[in-house]
């Protein structure tokens, strides 16, 4: 059967070994010779899936007819992205842009483009699989492996911190590429990211069943989701911290904060103060959406360090908005402290096995979290709706939960996400009060 939770793109492997530290697939020197090379009928391109056979054969269609990612090239022909090149300066359309072009294609070297290779395909197959001059032949070998694979340059999606980091390095950005508050000041979208609410928007071309579990391991997505907040918060932090990045002339670079601390009317006096936090009105906060995710889930994998943890989150919100008992303290120096702390918690979390007990413990911490006044700000509402609906679809597949449990439940998911629906009309007090009903359904915590 088809997976749905499963992540970006991509034909999983065994989530079970920590096999390389990769380059990912933008930054690998080898060539990319082209989607063209995916797409015979006897290659990836079957209209249908094959019978009796350990892969279906339909990837490529699957991924050239229904992912958006087959899309983002054109994307940048639109008149909205024309309208951001004009209002940023650029010197050539977007469509010819890296800055575009780094995320809503792959974008190689000239250079390290095969005969074949055309960037117009957008996030393409070598995009997350990597560049396949070194393992296109060997990978259809009988004798093949994935570990052999993956030897030969094969993007190692198989092990879910590479795997988060991928997606992350686009949704998100790292050290080559950001959406910055001045390309969204231009009219691009705010991101938003969740690993597994996004890999349920995807129509998967991978199978998870049998013969995959035999060949490449268990697969949990659980466990994939969790190390995806870590990483989403090592990136943020690492963009806070880099001396170039991290600024935009006088000021630090703004998309780190919370978007909507400044954007509304003035008229709105929406400030009001979080649980845990002493920082006072007029203050800009960090984005802490999965922060506030992260600490969650350290309080159920790792209990004896979550109060150490969450001491560091809140001396870091100091120092960043000059609380008085905190004026002194280095802000950057409290950042790398904590980002040192979030590496060492996702490292955990790569060897942890999330049961039907932790699923339903963090569950419960992040609703918790919230009846205390910690989703007052719209995107940490945001990042907690689509972590509590993952995490309670888990419950529901894996059968955590029966189907009398469910339908209430799903009741009141539903309720929060129209809470969402309009960020300028976000009502902190309503989000609490349907967290509270949510909560008397989840049952006392352990």
């Amino acid at each position: 059967m088809r997976m749905r939770h499963a992540l970006c793109l991509l034909v999983l492997g065994t989530l079970t070994a920590i096999t390389s530290a990769a380059p990912l697939p933008d930054a690998d020197p080898h060539r990319s010779l082209g989607v063209v090379n995916c797409a015979s009928s006897m290659c990836h391109g079957a209209v249908t899936a094959w019978k009796d056979s350990h892969i279906a054969h339909d990837e490529y269609t699957i991924w050239a007819r229904l992912d958006r990612h087959a899309n983002a090239y054109n994307v940048l022909r639109s008149a909205d992205s024309q309208r951001i090149a004009r209002k940023l300066g650029l010197k050539k359309p977007p469509e010819q842009e890296a800055v575009c072009l780094d995320c809503h294609a792959h974008n190689p070297a000239p250079a390290e483009r095969g005969s074949r290779f055309t960037v117009s395909d957008g996030v393409s197959c070598e995009a997350c699989h990597g560049p396949s001059n070194g393992w296109i032949q060997s990978h259809t070998l009988p004798e093949a492996t994935h570990a052999a694979n993956v030897a030969n340059g094969l993007y190692p999606t198989n092990e879910p911190e590479p795997l988060a980091r991928l997606c992350l390095s686009c949704h998100y950005g790292n050290e080559k590429k950001l959406v910055t508050h001045r390309i969204m000041g231009a009219g691009h979208p705010r991101l938003s990211f969740d690993l597994d609410t996004f890999a349920n928007f995807l129509p998967p071309h991978w199978q998870i069943d049998a013969d995959w579990t035999a060949r490449k391991g268990h697969f949990d997505g659980v466990q994939l989701w969790a190390i995806g907040q870590g990483v989403a918060v090592e990136s943020l932090l690492d963009t806070f911290t880099d001396p170039v990045r991290g600024r935009d002339g006088l000021f630090p670079e703004l998309v780190v904060f919370d978007c909507h601390a400044c954007h509304h009317p003035m008229s709105d006096k929406r400030w009001q103060p979080r649980q845990g936090l002493a920082t006072g009105p007029g203050r800009i906060r960090l984005n802490d959406a999965n922060l506030l995710m992260l600490r969650n889930i350290v309080k159920v994998v790792n209990p004896a360090y979550a109060p150490g943890f969450t001491a560091q989150i809140q001396r870091l919100h100091r120092t960043i908005t000059g609380d008085a008992d905190w004026a002194a303290a280095d802000p950057i120096a409290e950042a790398h402290k904590l980002r040192e702390m979030v590496a060492q918690q996702v490292r955990l979390f790569g060897k942890h096995a999330f049961t039907t007990n932790d699923l339903k413990d963090i569950l419960r911490e992040l609703v918790t979290e919230g009846t205390a006044d910690s989703y007052t700000d719209y995107a940490g509402a945001e990042q907690a709706y689509m972590a509590i609906s993952g995490v309670a679809s888990h419950l529901q597949t894996t059968g955590g939960w029966t189907p009398e449990a469910v339908r209430p439940i799903n009741v009141r998911l539903h309720h929060l996400r129209e809470l969402l629906r309009n960020d300028e009309a976000y009502s902190p007090a309503a989000f609490k009060s349907e967290l509270l009903a949510l909560r008397q359904l989840l049952g006392p915590t352990r």
